[in-house]
């Protein structure tokens, strides 16, 4: 631990812990869910560990600079999650690995992650958007206790939580309104506490939010919400870049859109940049996005 590092806060203790794997075998590790009430595993749960998992198995001073991974099956947070990682390359500049996430004998995820040497090179990037900076804006708590009577009490119950990762909406109109609007919208996040000084640590809490309110996002332009009943919403893919080195528990403006949705499929792709506007982060995600009769989930 770096000097001056404090105690993170209980949530961001249980993502860290959470995060910091059980090495089983040379290329085998065993993870472990929170025991937060939900059906499914946690999506960017999944992403986080996964990278954890390649990164054991890379020698420094390498870092991620990119993941592609497929959600196969809804995991079980009653039961751990094996992980799998094949080496398959490693190079001058390059590093490659495959990780299979396995639960109950059968694969739920599967990721190739690269990781790459620091270099030099030309450079440019997109600029940030004008948003008000986070300490304007409520935190989601303040934003709850604002709008307590007209939030249904599942939202209410998601955004009163203590997480380990804290979001600020810029705009929370598409939660009050079921009109349409563009699919776009800026989201100020950070870990709810301060993390060491591990720039593998932070890309893994990064590949752990980056999964919150992306594919949310497509439903935007058709007046729905995630806890919707008659939606059913589930991630299919998902692929991140890193740009440039970060600190996840500093503010980063998480800026997604989304470009189409059809087929019951939606594709959305996001944004992360820094306080003073540098482009770190790059994600996409394909998402199933299902009408349901409402009468079918009355059990």
């Amino acid at each position: 631990m770096s000097a001056g590092y404090e105690q993170p806060s209980p949530a961001v203790a249980g993502l860290m812990e959470v995060l910091d794997l059980e090495r089983l075998e040379v290329n085998l590790f065993r993870g472990i869910s929170p025991k937060d009430g939900w059906q499914r595993v946690y999506g960017g749960q999944v992403l986080g560990q996964a990278l954890v998992a390649a990164g054991r198995t890379v020698e420094e001073p390498r870092a991620a600079h990119s993941l592609h991974g497929y959600f196969l099956l809804g995991g079980d947070p009653s039961h751990p999650i094996i992980y799998e990682v094949e080496r398959i390359r490693d190079g001058g500049s390059f590093t490659t690995r495959r990780v299979k996430a396995i639960q109950h004998g059968r694969a739920i995820f599967a990721m190739s992650a690269s990781f790459h040497k620091e270099e030099e090179g030309y450079e440019h990037a997109a600029a940030m958007p004008d948003v008000p900076p986070p300490e304007t804006l409520p935190s989601a708590a303040e934003r709850v206790a604002e709008l307590i009577d007209a939030l249904p009490e599942n939202m209410r119950n998601y955004w009163q939580r203590e997480a380990p990762i804290e979001l600020r909406p810029v705009d929370v109109k598409r939660y009050l309104s079921r009109e349409p609007n563009p699919p776009a919208q800026h989201i100020w996040l950070k870990a709810s506490g301060r993390l060491p000084d591990d720039v593998r640590l932070h890309q893994c809490v990064l590949a752990y939010a980056s999964d919150f309110t992306l594919l949310d996002t497509a439903l935007i332009a058709h007046g729905k919400l995630l806890f919707d009943p008659d939606i059913q919403l589930a991630s299919l893919d998902h692929a991140l870049w890193l740009h440039q080195p970060f600190r996840a528990d500093e503010w980063l403006l998480y800026a997604p859109d989304s470009p189409v949705a059809s087929g019951a499929r939606g594709f959305c792709r996001g944004s992360f940049f820094t306080r003073d506007g540098r482009l770190v982060a790059s994600t996409a995600q394909e998402g199933l996005i299902r009408k349901r009769q409402t009468a079918f989930l009355i059990k």
